[in-house]
């Protein structure tokens, strides 16, 4: 596991927004009141959320939200890598995935693409608008390859299409997450082999079961 650090530069102060204080709020409710730490990692991705990243007035002012020590929080801060140490693009935060199906699919074009039209991975753009990871396996091994930007995953990817989704994030727009292969989910690209007939699986087959010596209910009198 690499070393994770806060960021040598750090804002002023940290404050909480309005509707960030109340999810934050919802979330300490959960638990009793002498187990309220236990939402340390809700808040955390909530000021990420508002923030972009979490910083060093962030992890403080949870500290003192949950009553417990600032290296409590600092160490669940750094040891889960989907919190972000350091201010990321404003624009999007792209994650490819370099884990052995998406390398075998590609995945090393994809990130030649970001290198090209962002700069160095895990830096940010001049821009300010733009970060770029390579990340270990993210889950969606069949529509290999592809990325995770911000919150929704991107698949199925060629260079082509990632350099226009990464023009299109700098134009201000929301390219559609999901497949780019004209797929809907993770079936087959040449449509289903298997289950061919709706009534298999949509339910119009299935009949009702009768259970042996099953009371039968009375009528209302």
């Amino acid at each position: 596991m690499s070393v994770r650090r806060l960021a040598k530069e750090q804002p002023e102060s940290f404050a909480f927004k309005p509707e960030t204080l109340e999810k934050a709020n919802w979330w300490i409710a959960k638990y009793p009141d002498n187990r309220r730490q236990s939402a340390v990692i809700p808040i955390l991705w909530l000021v990420q959320k508002q923030e972009g990243w979490v910083s060093e007035p962030a992890i403080s002012a949870i500290a003192k939200m949950l009553g417990m020590a600032q290296i409590r929080v600092y160490e669940v801060a750094t040891f889960y890598t989907m919190f972000m140490l350091e201010p990321v693009g404003s624009a999007a935060l792209i994650q490819v995935c370099g884990t052995t199906p998406c390398m075998l699919r590609g995945s090393d074009k994809l990130m030649e693409v970001c290198k090209s039209k962002i700069g160095a991975k895990d830096k940010l753009s001049a821009d300010g608008k733009f970060t770029w990871q390579e990340v270990e396996c993210l889950g969606a091994c069949t529509n290999a390859p592809m990325a995770q930007i911000n919150d929704y995953f991107y698949e199925d990817l060629t260079p082509e299409n990632l350099a226009q989704i990464i023009d299109d994030f700098a134009a201000g727009k929301s390219p559609k997450a999901g497949p780019y292969n004209g797929r809907h989910t993770s079936e087959p690209i040449g449509g289903a082999t298997s289950l061919l007939d709706p009534k298999l699986y949509d339910g119009s087959a299935s009949k009702p079961v009768k259970i042996p010596n099953a009371p039968v209910p009375e009528a209302n009198a």
